[in-house]
């Protein structure tokens, strides 16, 4: 993931998801989304320490995911690297496709316990929970290897040496009604506005969602900067998409993002919220 220049607008910015509506009264929780099991398989991840992309850490991750999801299967991507894909059928027609990634930054000793554990973590659990045919549209599950790019690759060819599994998924995938990523959603302070590229009808939706499940806190009004993440493979092909990413997170690519910077009711909160995203769509 790369920060765009794009400045950060006020979180009460009218006409940008700020006004006050339904979305802003929360709700009283309830639990379909088991975070626990969630918060086991992102400990599971940090405790193999790093997995930057085509590491043979990354490859033994990559293996256990497959077996994780419904249907797992690999798909290519240039560089030796595999793409995990799963799917829970849905009663009609369509499909939305929900992302993460799974390799962390190849810094030494950097072990991403959001930025690439919490996605992950809960994407994987969000397939494992959802029963055949109880949503009305098919979920294609995508977790995404080569997000970041290879270690010395300076910001300006991040979009070209980045995104490595997403720009392989998303061409095949460009019939999708809607994609979802998730990113940073496991810090403790979890804190997510829209992200200025991800689609704002979408993200009302999530918004609707949130409250639904009691976490509407957790994705205040507002817009802040767009950024370079795997949602924008999508939004190229035309698919409406949205990114729950954290930009307050103050350990991005730094060995600070590890347990210590994550939280189980983050998980919960995030999950919570998107199973009733997919319930709606």
């Amino acid at each position: 993931m790369r920060r765009l220049a794009i400045p950060l607008l006020a979180l009460a910015l009218a006409g940008c998801g700020g006004a006050q509506g339904p979305a802003d009264e929360p709700a009283e929780p309830a639990d379909r989304f088991d975070s626990a099991a969630a918060w086991k398989l992102l400990r599971e991840q940090v405790d193999m320490g790093p997995r930057p992309a085509g590491s043979e850490t990354s490859r033994r991750l990559a293996e256990r995911l497959r077996g994780l999801l419904p249907g797992g299967r690999f798909q290519a991507v240039p560089g030796g690297l595999r793409n995990v894909i799963g799917r829970v059928p849905g009663r009609g027609d369509g499909f939305v496709v929900l992302g993460a990634h799974y390799d962390t930054k190849d810094e030494p000793g950097f072990v991403g316990a959001n930025d690439g554990a919490s996605g992950t973590a809960v994407a994987v659990q969000l397939a494992r929970e959802i029963r055949p045919r109880t949503l009305r549209r098919t979920v294609v599950f995508a977790l995404f290897d080569g997000e970041e790019s290879p270690r010395g690759t300076p910001d300006s060819q991040f979009a070209e040496r980045g995104l490595r599994g997403s720009r392989v998924a998303a061409p095949g995938l460009s019939d999708a009604r809607a994609m979802i990523l998730l990113d940073f959603v496991g810090d403790r302070d979890l804190s997510i506005p829209r992200e200025g590229l991800s689609d704002a009808g979408l993200w009302r939706r999530l918004r609707d969602a949130a409250s639904a499940a009691g976490a509407v806190e957790a994705f205040p009004p507002g817009v802040a900067g767009g950024v370079q993440d795997d949602h924008l493979p999508f939004l190229e092909e035309g698919v409406p998409s949205i990114d729950l990413i954290d930009f307050t997170f103050p350990c991005w690519h730094r060995r600070c993002d590890d347990l210590s910077a994550v939280s189980e009711r983050s998980l919960d909160q995030t999950g919570e919220t998107v199973i009733r995203l997919l319930a709606s769509l």
